[in-house]
């Protein structure tokens, strides 16, 4: 490998068991990840994490998206691991491919096809979640080579796929956003990219001069600080899902709303703002101890929410006020975010203001998402 350059993740997904209910028997997926940085030569990672047995992958090949299901001629590579066009993982597994030279722009679109050959019941437990953006399913069949795949179905979830790095300059560093639905995206427009880490990239490609960073959208639905839901907490993730991307210099992490929402409404998971100050300064000493920056996010009200009828009371406000204060003040993290500041609605502070709420009263608009990746100070990014 060329010494004068690392490895750095370009895009990302956070492993978590699909909620689908899809089965697969002898299909081929074709994922459509969107890289921060480009590059020209890449690896792809999979991911067998929640998979209830061993999953065989026949074929994978990875290209330029063009439209559709389709490849830009020429752009197509044949990824092998280990020098095998074929792989089989175990349960709980990754597996990276082997490098491929191809010439990535940066904001790409890429097209990630596997074959899968085996019966892949739902009952398997798929590695995926919702990705605000259209993916593809084939009929029956190896169809990893072909420049325009046929569709058999169109799904808005990743499956397997859950990284690609790109070889980059030694000075380039790696941010990875840890965070819940609202790093996610969730309830953002279909294949608009409005995510807030999706902005933030737009934003460090723009900027003239400045360290090169990949951005990592570790993003998880429903996640939290301290308990498991829908995946594992973010004390749980964190060696997977930050400490072990390639190349990753910072982390800015945006957690704690679904710990004071309580969605399952268990007494013992019912949390406090010292409970989850004392997560964040775990996950910060934890990310420091590796040389990283750790940047705290605030977050954002949700005193109106109509997702979850309920969620909010007064006294889950002071939580989120004290949390808030201690990311702003506390002095443990290495720099800080104000997305509450960026999004309240100053005569109602406890909500959002309307043209940054999505109708919800949870989750921000396509306008809110994009002002989330404004008003990140690019300065904390040296």
């Amino acid at each position: 490998m060329d010494t004068a350059r690392h490895w750095v993740g370009t895009w990302a997904t956070a492993p978590a068991p699909s909620e689908a209910g899809v089965g697969l028997n002898n299909h081929t997926v074709r994922m459509h990840p969107r890289v921060s940085i480009g590059g020209d030569t890449i690896r792809i990672r999979v991911s067998n994490a929640y998979g209830q047995g061993p999953l065989a992958i026949g074929a994978a090949w990875v290209g330029i998206r063009d439209k559709g299901a389709s490849i830009v001629p020429g752009s197509a590579r044949q990824l092998t691991f280990g020098g095998a066009e074929a792989t089989t993982m175990a349960a709980g597994a990754l597996v990276l491919s082997d490098a491929v030279q191809l010439e990535v722009p940066p904001l790409a679109d890429l097209a990630v096809s596997l074959y899968l050959p085996g019966v892949i019941p739902p009952s398997f437990q798929i590695t995926g979640r919702y990705a605000r953006q259209t993916n593809y399913i084939s009929p029956p069949g190896d169809f990893a080579a072909t420049a325009t795949m046929p569709v058999g179905k169109i799904t808005d979830e990743w499956f397997f796929v859950s990284g690609v790095d790109v070889l980059a300059s030694a000075e380039t560093g790696g941010i990875v956003a840890l965070g819940d639905s609202l790093t996610d995206g969730n309830i953002s427009t279909h294949d608009a990219y409005c995510r807030w880490p999706d902005q933030l990239a737009r934003r460090l490609i723009a900027r003239q001069g400045g360290r090169p960073f990949g951005v990592m959208n570790q993003g998880l639905g429903g996640n939290r600080i301290l308990h498991d839901l829908r995946g594992d907490s973010g004390l749980r993730r964190f060696d997977r899902d930050v400490l072990a991307q390639p190349g990753v210099t910072h982390v800015l992490i945006m957690l704690g709303t679904n710990d004071l929402r309580n969605r399952n409404a268990k007494p013992e998971e019912e949390v406090t703002a010292e409970q989850m100050i004392a997560g964040m300064q775990q996950m910060a000493v934890r990310g420091q101890a590796r040389g990283m920056k750790v940047l705290g996010a605030t977050l954002t009200p949700f005193g109106n929410e109509t997702f979850l009828p309920g969620a909010w009371n007064p006294v889950r406000e002071e939580h989120r006020a004290a949390f808030n204060q201690w990311v702003r003040t506390g002095g443990v993290l290495d720099g800080v975010v104000d997305f509450d500041q960026a999004l309240r609605d100053p005569a109602c502070p406890t909500q959002m203001l309307p043209k940054y709420d999505c109708g919800d009263g949870l989750h921000p608009s396509d306008l809110g998402y994009c002002h989330m990746g404004d008003v990140i100070d690019l300065a904390l990014l040296a």
